[in-house]
């Protein structure tokens, strides 16, 4: 029995049984994920608020939207790779802590420039966090239990993303407690306390390496290296893309170039890289990224360009477009749930059914706004977006386990980082590149039916990164059947 599948004790002990309160586990662990996902698009809700009662300038509500996500997704590796050299237990349970304080800050902040420097703090303490949940469940959960487990891994980073739409919305509107947009980081504050402590009784304690030694340079580098990517992704479009956009992206290939050669290097004199490039070999690890990248920036593309849509061209209220995702939501949330449970049947065939159910839903909106434009029946419109759901609710669970799967339990930390920042690095590119082709073809124009055809082609877009997709899973192996 390998030693994710015993229990891990405080102490070092290693019993010959799978933990005993892992499925009580589990809850605190995803309250934490959904924390995070919420607060990655909440603040898109409460923008309007944020410029009007803070106030915060232009520049600066840009980078209290965006901070967050570039320093997040920069910190990624280093926080899995943190973990699996001093511990996930003590990671997580840090993590926790240190991006509840950041969420308590965010809710007192007297000054724009105070918001921003408390989000990028939270994006950061979020990266300490997210990589640790993955790797638990990865080597606390044995055989066909850890899908299961990764299944509703995937419904609370949906929901997580989601509600950050449409229950932020309510909360803003709502005016709760008199606080306004600051009950948006403030209800973060008793959900981490609560997991927090929940946590120190029921997150195990595993065994690490034995040399936990910390590689400063390739930290700094692979860090660096996203940041210089991620910054002007994330704000090229609302700046214009000046020339400093272009000089970061630029010098972000040589900067991650340089950065993986000293992590091969540091390897083969058996060092410890932040990033083991042994995972790489692994062609299923390899292919499951390529994989994460297709569906990630396909969905959140087209969760982008439909928000534009629904607000911009349908003229909806925040709250009133939030809510039009709900669809999508129960969509993904009950398919999350399945997957698991049949992915020892299906295999990596369950990717390539979520990715053509999601894009007949695709097809049929892109048809039904080129045929009956504003005039679309809602019953319709919400049919189409809960079979995108359902259909991204399949895959994207069982991708999660496609790609964990192929790594070594010593890696789980490092291989979960990088899954999540692949994640978030594909759904920068998507909205900026596929978000860009949108505003390109829109123009000038801001009729309804203008925005209905340049979502259109963002439509056709995404179907051919689903194509890629699904050719890519028909190659992969079907998972092994395990007893449990």
């Amino acid at each position: 029995m390998s030693i994710e599948e015993k229990q891990a004790v405080p102490g070092g002990a290693v019993p010959e049984a799978p933990y005993a309160k892992r499925w009580v586990m589990l809850p605190v662990l995803l309250a934490s994920m959904f924390m995070v996902q919420f607060d990655l698009f909440v603040v898109n809700i409460a923008a309007p608020s944020l410029e009007r009662d803070l106030p915060a300038t232009q520049g600066a509500l840009e980078l209290i939207v965006a901070g967050y996500g570039f320093t997040y997704a920069a910190g990624l590796v280093t926080g899995g790779r943190l973990g699996d050299l001093f511990g996930q237990r003590g990671m997580f349970l840090g993590g926790t802590l240190a991006f509840t304080a950041a969420s308590l800050l965010c809710g007192l902040a007297q000054s724009d420039g105070q918001l921003v420097a408390f989000r990028l703090l939270q994006g950061l303490t979020g990266a300490a966090m997210v990589p640790q949940v993955l790797a638990l469940i990865t080597r606390v959960f044995p055989g066909n239990e850890r899908f299961k487990a990764l299944g509703y891994y995937g419904m609370a980073m949906g929901i997580g993303g989601v509600a950050g739409q449409v229950l932020g919305g309510a909360l803003v509107q709502g005016d709760v407690f008199g606080l306004g947009w600051r009950v948006i980081f403030l209800i973060n504050v008793p959900i981490g306390i609560l997991a927090v402590i929940l946590s120190l009784g029921l997150v195990p304690k595993l065994p690490r390496g034995a040399r936990p030694r910390l590689d400063f340079l390739g930290a700094i580098g692979i860090s660096g290296a996203l940041a210089l990517a991620l910054v002007p992704l994330a704000l090229g479009r609302t700046e214009g893309w000046p020339a400093w956009c272009w000089i970061c992206l630029v010098a972000s290939v040589p900067v991650m170039i340089l950065t993986l050669r000293w992590e091969a290097s540091l390897g083969g004199r058996g060092g410890e890289p932040i990033l083991d490039l042994a995972l790489f070999r692994n062609s299923v690890f390899t292919r499951g990224l390529i994989m994460s990248v297709g569906v990630f920036a396909a969905f959140y593309s087209f969760m982008f360009c439909l928000t534009l849509v629904l607000q911009s061209g349908m003229g909806l209220s925040p709250l009133e477009a939030g809510w039009t995702f709900a669809p999508l939501a129960v969509g993904f949330a009950g398919a999350s749930l399945v997957a698991p449970r049949k992915v020892a049947k299906y295999g990596a065939t369950l990717i390539t059914m979520g990715v053509a159910i999601a894009a007949v839903g695709m097809i049929g909106l892109a048809v039904t706004l080129q045929v009956s434009g504003e005039s679309a029946s809602a019953l319709r419109v919400t049919g189409l977006l809960f079979l995108i759901g359902v259909g991204n609710g399949l895959a994207v669970p069982v991708l999660a386990g496609v790609v964990l799967a192929g790594a070594r339990v010593a890696n789980a930390g490092a291989a979960s980082g990088l899954l999540t920042t692949t994640q978030q690095f594909a759904s920068a590119i998507g909205v900026a590149a596929i978000g860009s082709l949108f505003f390109t073809i829109l123009g000038d124009r801001r009729d309804v039916v203008s925005f209905g055809n340049s979502l259109v082609w963002v439509l056709g877009l995404g179907l051919v990164l689903l194509l890629i997709v699904a050719l890519t899973a028909s190659s992969l192996p079907k998972p092994p059947r395990h007893a449990g």
